[in-house]
């Protein structure tokens, strides 16, 4: 029986798993996904207070649709023989999907990086939760005033001081001017302080030194700076971009018998832009993928990978929230009315579990369109 192998869990795997199974139909084809966990872990959600509340068990999604759940974690992926290693097992395929995602930079010779936290992992978010939990007016400073930095130091700072540190000379450098002045607004109304143009150079029991070489208090260190795709990205490719992401064709494909999707993707946007490495982009990616992955074993016609309009949407704690259309990030809505845009996507991400019908249904909505944005051309809805 022709198998397609996906290796990877995270929504990126589950999608590619359930696009695999949406091309197969009632065909005779074995879909195995390789994740190590038992849970889908909604990233995009760990800032929250209660980190637990984003995972969903991969048996409800899977199962469904009649994907195998293989517990490992995978080595090696041999091409020549089209086999993985997975925690020691060969598993052969005809056809792969690396939907592996990305991991955190974790700094590399910083004194007292043991005690760094971060809310890149879902074990991660909880050591950081549990750390500070019974705690009132904590001091904690986050490395990284990127989306990551600025979602955690402003839920941080519902109960705490916080400082927001970053080597750019300006808060959320990457996300461009368009969004920068209600960013500031909304880190001065709640009391987040900055320190700009420095970083993190030693962390101590209670204390953070800077760059600039002074000693700030610090309960805890959060560390929040940069991604990169999984490492098994080079086993498919040495020609990989800066972020360590493959190289792809429009129809998500890498070599003959492998397609990427997700983080590990570097997929074109339009002429001038990759996609990013955020769910936005990996669910739509990995739905394509998994489809073409199974469709091409099946000789059917394969998809193309088409984006939807490229938006960006920003929790802010108790200052509201923001949301941005276009890659200028122009400011669509603020405050509460952000706030509630951020809040009903984080809904909206949530795939559908225990209904194979339900969950082949939004495997085939490549993208999820949001209802409640207005509909005029400036403000038209999004696609997620």
């Amino acid at each position: 029986m022709a198998h397609v192998v996906i290796i990877g869990g995270g929504f990126a795997g589950v999608w590619s798993a359930a696009g695999a199974a949406l091309a197969r139909g009632e065909a005779d084809l074995r879909i195995t996904l390789i994740a190590p966990n038992e849970y889908l872990v909604l990233r995009p959600r760990l800032y929250e207070p209660e980190p637990d509340l984003a995972k969903v068990e991969l048996s409800r999604i899977l199962e469904p649709i009649g994907v195998e759940h293989l517990r490992a974690w995978v080595s090696t992926i041999d091409t020549d023989r089209r086999v993985v290693v997975a925690d020691g097992e060969e598993v052969g395929y005809d056809r792969l999907v690396l939907a592996a995602g990305s991991k955190l930079v974790r700094p590399q010779g910083l004194p007292g990086a043991e005690r760094l936290f971060d809310i890149d992992t879902l074990d991660g978010a909880r050591r950081l939760t549990e750390f500070l939990r019974d705690r009132e007016d904590y001091s904690a400073v986050v490395v990284g005033a990127g989306f990551t930095g600025l979602e955690a130091a402003t839920a941080l700072a519902a109960r705490g001081r916080v400082l927001l540190v970053d080597r750019s000379e300006m808060v959320g450098a990457q996300l461009g001017p368009g969004p920068r002045e209600e960013i500031e607004a909304a880190l001065d109304e709640l009391g987040v302080e900055r320190r700009l143009g420095t970083t993190v150079t030693e962390v101590g029991d209670g204390y953070a030194v800077l760059s600039d070489g002074s000693r700030v208090e610090a309960d805890a260190v959060v560390w929040s700076v940069g991604m990169r795709a999984s490492d098994l990205t080079r086993q498919l490719s040495d020609e990989l971009d800066h972020l360590g992401r493959v190289p792809v064709d429009r129809r998500l494909r890498a070599l003959p018998e492998a397609f990427v999707a997700g983080d590990t993707a570097a997929a074109a946007f339009d002429a001038d832009h990759t996609v990013v490495q955020a769910c936005q982009h990996a669910t739509p990616l990995c739905k394509v993928a998994g489809y073409n992955a199974a469709a091409d074993l099946l000789d059917l016609p394969l998809r193309d990978f088409t984006p939807g309009p490229y938006v960006t949407c920003l929790d802010l704690g108790g200052a509201g929230g923001l949301f941005t259309r276009g890659w200028d990030r122009r400011v669509m809505a603020s405050g509460a009315d952000g706030a509630a845009i951020k809040k009903r996507i984080n809904q909206a991400i949530h795939p559908p579990v225990d209904d194979a019908t339900k969950i082949l249904a939004a495997a085939d909505r490549v993208y999820i369109e949001l209802p409640f944005f207005p509909r005029d051309e400036e403000t038209a809805a999004p696609a997620l």
